[in-house]
């Protein structure tokens, strides 16, 4: 690529030179023609101003060998011509046999009392010649001078004209042989650049230094590079993201119908049985119908956390964000669960401070992760445990933590707590009644709201579940702050 460039570029070069040396020697030609005759001209003139002096009648009388050598001293022919246009004398034919004169223009312009200058061929001789023709008397004396030495010296002076432009043309063709060779390496970096980008190689860049053109345009083409490689990166994430929720997908599909299968099996085998005659069977037929009101509650629940955590996700819920005191909050969050925890005999307490604590958030969504979080905390603590709630204020927002004595959750399952459907033990939790969801809603309606939500915990030693909500002062989480799709 780098050598069809320089060719390229070394031939163009060379063609506008050779043009050039053309039009400099027409133009030279043509000036030294014109000054050869210009001179010739003044000097041809002068030399007849110099034999007018002999006067008409002495030029008359000459006879051939007499005006020869006067022809010889002034350099050329000698032609005496009457006012009437009849040649009286010549220094190289028979004045009798010329042709009348007095039509030729530098013979009228001479008749008419100027100085009359022509250039054409002699029809006499076959040769151009240059014509000077002064006024003698009241005729005309004319000077003839054969152009070839003009010619001559014009081809000679063509000759080392060319000789002398070729030979200074030389360090021009070596510079542009040089300027070529730099051109054309930046050029084919250039093209070479253009074909990367083209195949997808956007991470590669031109080496620029100056602010010329190609420089501009090898900053333009890095400019597109850096751009491309921005776009290629977004569309890799987007492809990965995609992926991701392609699997969130599927799992999500094969959990679903997981949970809904176990329930839904429980229901019709008991409902089967009962149909079958068990309904019949004092001893059994009510604990059938509890299990089967068991699992009917379930799937209730679970519809129930799909809709939930479904409108959260699909940026779909509506919520009403406003100031409110934390405490009657919580307060009203423990109330609703104290009779559960009073069943366990778990000590169930809230702190919240003096009551003064503020947060900027969605009443309902509060109430729901509060009720997650405590329902859970009751759920997985042995009874006579305790579980506390505690709020208090950080630096820009409030902090609310639920503690209890439970048996806790191991490291390893610590990462992957608040996704869907994950369970520490399945069947447990099940056992329990949970559908999998609690905590994937409460990581959800937290970061609707702007908070954050972790947990700490060690295997026997109990849990720590806290979350954070805004400040009044601090800016609103608006509808733009929804829970990202994260899949868990």
């Amino acid at each position: 690529m780098t050598g069809r460039i320089f060719a390229k570029l070394i031939g163009a070069m060379v063609l506008i030179m050779v043009v050039a040396l053309g039009a400099i020697d027409f133009l030279a030609s043509s000036m030294t023609e014109r000054a050869y005759i210009d001179t010739l001209t003044l000097e041809l003139t002068g030399k007849a101003r110099m034999i007018e002096a002999m006067g008409v009648r002495g030029l008359a009388a000459l006879r051939g060998p007499d005006i020869e050598p006067l022809a010889a001293a002034a350099g050329g022919r000698i032609t005496l011509i009457r006012s009437d246009g009849a040649v009286l004398n010549d220094s190289e034919a028979e004045a009798a046999r010329m042709q009348n004169h007095g039509q030729r223009a530098e013979v009228r312009q001479a008749l008419q009392g100027r100085t009359g200058v022509s250039v054409r061929r002699s029809p006499t001789l076959g040769v151009d010649f240059l014509y000077v023709a002064v006024p003698v008397g009241d005729g005309a004396l004319r000077l003839a001078r054969p152009l070839n030495e003009v010619q001559d010296q014009i081809r000679l002076i063509r000759l080392r004209l060319a000789l002398y432009t070729g030979i200074a043309f030389l360090p021009a063709i070596l510079l542009a042989a040089l300027f070529a060779r730099s051109v054309s390496a930046r050029m084919g970096a250039i093209i070479d650049y253009a074909s990367t980008l083209a195949t997808g190689g956007a991470r590669s860049r031109l080496p620029v230094k100056g602010n010329d053109e190609l420089d501009i345009l090898g900053r333009q083409l890095n400019e597109t590079g850096e751009k491309l490689q921005a776009m290629f990166e977004a569309l890799e994430r987007e492809h990965a993201e995609m992926e991701k929720v392609e699997r969130v997908r599927k799992d999500f599909v094969i959990n679903v119908s997981h949970e809904l299968r176990t329930p839904l099996a429980s229901i019709q085998g008991y409902t089967e049985t009962l149909l079958d005659g068990a309904i019949n069977d004092q001893e059994n037929n009510v604990r059938f119908l509890q299990i089967i009101q068991q699992n009917a509650e379930r799937l209730g629940r679970l519809t129930a956390d799909l809709l939930t955590i479904s409108r959260v996700e699909m940026k779909s819920q509506r919520f009403r964000f406003a100031s409110y005191r934390l405490k009657p909050l919580l307060e009203d969050c423990v109330d609703s669960l104290r009779p559960v925890a009073e069943k366990k005999a778990i000590a169930l307490s809230l702190d919240a401070g003096g009551g003064g604590l503020e947060a900027f958030c969605d009443s309902e969504a509060v109430h729901q992760i509060m009720s997650n979080l405590i329902d859970n905390a009751i759920k997985y603590t042995p009874g006579g445990g305790t579980v506390r709630i505690v709020a208090k204020a950080a630096e820009n927002h409030v902090e609310v933590r639920v503690i209890d004595s439970g048996i806790g959750v191991p490291a390893e399952d610590l990462p992957r707590l608040f996704e869907r459907f994950y369970r520490v033990d399945k069947a447990r939790s099940r056992e329990l009644g949970g559908t999998g969801l609690g905590l994937a809603i409460v990581k959800h309606l937290v970061k609707a709201q702007a908070g954050d939500v972790w947990v700490e915990s060690e295997v026997g030693q109990g849990s720590t579940f806290a979350f954070t909500l805004p400040l009044p002062d601090a800016p609103p989480p608006g509808a733009a702050i929804q829970a990202e799709f994260t899949g868990s």
